[in-house]
């Protein structure tokens, strides 16, 4: 890994990303740290620009082919968050931990059974604490002999409310205790609610981390560029429309009917297909693994192959991959 510049703590916190998780998006907006009241427009050109380019996408990593001339991957990934989410929140009620329950119990095995059905390997980040919650999951991933276990922090906290210290401290925790139970060393990083903090991205090449998936600035993978130096890591990027919890959170703002879900996903991968790139697709179980809505990863992967010369594969196969070009 090349070395890094050192972070602007002030600049970067203008690129706090809002929580994936259900109905806290608003809330984490309410909560993240400000740099300070005063508006943009009087701020220093340098301030500015310093801000923008703080953590910034660098060269597209898009391969010339895919492996077998495949015109694009899918890459299927899963945030196992289930009962860290009440928790995080701060409102663990009984019937918020028994609906993030229902992701291990019985909407995990739901989706690894359609993944079976069809050869299909996945990634799964899981929160440390939520694998400790339910340790039969991971006999349950592990068992296809194909997915990969990708790290997403501790119990699904807020980086951008954490001291560097305590962040990094919960993030060696997670990497720890998921590398002696799986007996390999996780070399991806999701953030919780893809929220970076200012001190986020150091962290994560401090760990030498192979990739980060938590930023939204293209929809082909790409390296991170942090104060207008390359870092090494790679960036496969991820986007809220292609993301299932705000889509079908009932309780949320923009909830959608689970095959007009599916709608958006095939248009996404139709173009990533024509484009010859890639379609990254956020998935929670307890959202997509429930019966009306496991529809939707059927439906997506019954279209995907019909269409075919396409590569499913893993996170970290597609950085090794890209890594390689």
């Amino acid at each position: 890994m090349n070395a890094h510049p050192t972070l602007l703590a002030t600049a970067t916190l203008a690129i706090i990303l809002s929580s994936c998780a259900p109905g806290a998006g608003t809330a984490d907006a309410a909560q993240s740290p400000q740099a300070d009241d005063e508006p943009g427009w009087r701020w220093s050109d340098e301030r500015v620009f310093a801000t923008v380019n703080a953590v910034r996408a660098g060269r597209d990593l898009t391969p010339a082919s895919w492996p077998g001339g495949a015109r694009a991957a899918v890459l299927l990934s899963f945030d196992v968050d289930n009962e860290t989410i009440p928790i995080r929140n701060g409102q663990p009620t009984i019937g918020g931990l028994s609906q993030g329950e229902y992701g291990a119990r019985r909407a995990l095995p739901r989706i690894l059974e359609v993944l079976d059905e069809h050869d299909i390997p996945a990634s799964f980040f899981i929160p440390a604490m939520s694998l400790q919650f339910n340790p039969e999951m991971l006999d349950a991933i592990q068992a296809a002999g194909h997915h990969e276990i990708g790290i997403h922090g501790w119990i699904h906290e807020t980086n951008s409310l954490l001291e560097a210290d305590e962040e990094r401290a919960l993030l060696e925790r997670a990497v720890a205790y998921l590398t002696e139970v799986t007996g390999e060393r996780p070399v991806g990083y999701r953030a919780p609610s893809w929220n970076f903090s200012p001190n986020t991205l150091d962290i994560i090449l401090d760990m030498d981390f192979l990739y980060d998936s938590s930023l939204m600035a293209d929809d082909r993978p790409y390296e991170i560029v942090a104060n207008g130096e390359p870092t090494g890591l790679i960036e496969l990027p991820v986007e809220w429309i292609l993301d299932d919890a705000p889509l079908l959170n009932p309780r949320g703002n923009s909830y959608s009917a689970p095959r007009d879900v599916l709608q958006v996903y095939i248009d996404e991968f139709d173009r990533a297909w024509e484009e010859g790139t890639m379609l990254v697709l956020t998935m929670h179980p307890h959202y997509i693994g429930h019966r009306s809505r496991i529809l939707i990863l059927e439906g997506l992967i019954e279209h995907i192959n019909a269409r075919g010369d396409v590569w499913y594969a893993t996170h970290r196969a597609v950085a090794e991959y890209v890594q390689g070009g």
